[in-house]
């Protein structure tokens, strides 16, 4: 059973930066990919980012230029590098990975980020 826990959320002013990482226990078969999405209240889960087995990242266009997805694959740990934020990124950023051959999702528990203006 694969297990993801999130951290590295919080409160920060427009501008500023955080980094959220997201530690899988389990084994992660491959091919995977692994990604970021985030929700706000009353909306739908918002896919941002992605990354698959060999390293290719992908990004929504309203993050592309400031996020980037990372994974150390020796740690099970993948990461968002968020640079230049803004309140439009008030959130709960999620985890997710998604084993490709066995079509099986697992999701974490969610950390807030909370940008001010």
């Amino acid at each position: 059973q694969v297990q993801l826990v999130e951290s590295g959320g919080g409160l920060v002013q427009a501008g500023g930066s955080l980094r959220l990482s997201c530690a899988a226990s389990g084994v992660i078969f491959s091919p995977n990919r692994m990604a970021w999405y985030r929700q706000v209240p009353g909306k739908q889960r918002e896919l941002i980012a992605t990354i698959t087995s060999d390293d290719t990242a992908n990004y929504a266009d309203s993050v592309k230029g400031r996020f980037t997805i990372s994974r150390d694959n020796a740690k099970n740990t993948i990461y968002l590098q968020m640079n230049s934020l803004t309140p439009e990124d008030t959130a709960v950023y999620y985890c997710n990975a998604y084993i490709i051959l066995r079509k099986i999702d697992y999701w974490g528990q969610g950390t807030q980020v909370t940008v001010s203006s």
